[in-house]
């Protein structure tokens, strides 16, 4: 049967991380975690949900990404000539030849609502993906299949979200609603940020979403909030008014790779399921803690 969802949005045209400003070298998204980049986490899930092709809105100084996912003719033909034949195949796999990456250009960071709003004729009247790479999530099935086999099924947009401690409110989109089934929340209602004491869950937003095309039409509607940006959460909560919009807490580990913990602790992670430095690495770890 022909996937239902086949598209994805990556909005990485933000300023960097909350830690490091990005830079003709080093947009955020480019971080690399072990051996691979943010985004090239990102992209793997994206693919191994279904998706084949692949949006990034891009802004000021994120041609790395471009750059990345381009094909890299001279480097292949050199490891082709050397026989360095696991190299080119890791080369090859950056972008599989069944994926195709598109590009478009946000003029202003005016929020992550702006940002989806730039890929909309990209993708047309279809369900698509919004992922923000710097949410870097571990699980199996990865957390983007689990999402749209849930689309798959319910033709609802999808948000996916965390348990998380009410202080840690003012930094996400909490939702308030019903219990659908397990795991799936009905939303009622969906707030940026609020104060602990405001929030009407514990549950927070994280960078997942499954969206049906209305949403467009919902963020052209909203009005600029603070800084001129146009929020997502604004237009979800439009959306409710018109669809069913369901929250997913989702199997798996979040790693929030845009705060210098998050990212250490992604990075330690990996490093201690990596074939070839897992067990040096444990072993550094362990000399470490006893030093």
């Amino acid at each position: 049967m022909k996937p239902i969802v086949t598209k994805a949005v990556f909005p990485v045209a933000g300023l960097g991380t909350r830690f490091l400003p990005a830079t003709k070298a080093s947009p955020k998204e480019m971080l690399p975690v072990v051996d691979k980049p943010l985004i090239q986490y990102a992209v793997e899930e994206a693919a191994a949900a279904g998706i084949t092709e692949m949006i990034f809105v891009t802004g000021r100084n994120k041609r790395a990404i471009e750059d990345h996912f381009d094909k890299a003719y001279e480097l292949e033909a050199e490891l082709e000539m050397k026989n360095k034949h696991e190299l080119l195949e890791a080369v090859r796999s950056i972008k599989p030849a069944h994926v195709d990456c598109f590009y478009v250009r946000q003029p202003e960071a005016l929020g992550l609502g702006h940002a989806v709003l730039c890929a909309e004729k990209l993708v047309g009247d279809e369900p698509f993906a919004v992922i923000l790479a710097d949410d870097l999530l571990d699980g199996e099935p990865p957390v983007l299949k689990q999402m749209v086999d849930i689309y798959n099924q319910y033709h609802s947009s999808i948000i996916g979200v965390e348990e998380i401690e009410r202080e840690q409110s003012r930094s996400y989109g909490i939702i308030d609603g019903k219990e659908w089934e397990d795991d799936i929340v009905k939303l009622s209602d969906i707030v940026e940020k609020p104060a602990p004491e405001d929030a009407p869950s514990n549950l927070g937003v994280v960078g997942r979403y499954v969206l049906r095309p209305r949403i467009f039409d919902c963020i052209r509607q909203i009005k600029p909030g603070a800084g001129g940006e146009l929020q997502l959460t604004d237009a979800i909560q439009k959306l409710l008014q018109d669809e069913v919009v369901l929250a997913y807490r989702y199997q798996g580990t979040r790693f929030d790779c845009g705060s210098k913990l998050g990212y250490l602790k992604a990075t330690v992670e990996f490093a201690l399921r990596h074939p070839e430095l897992k067990d040096d690495f444990r072993e550094y770890l362990r000399a470490v803690n006893h030093g």
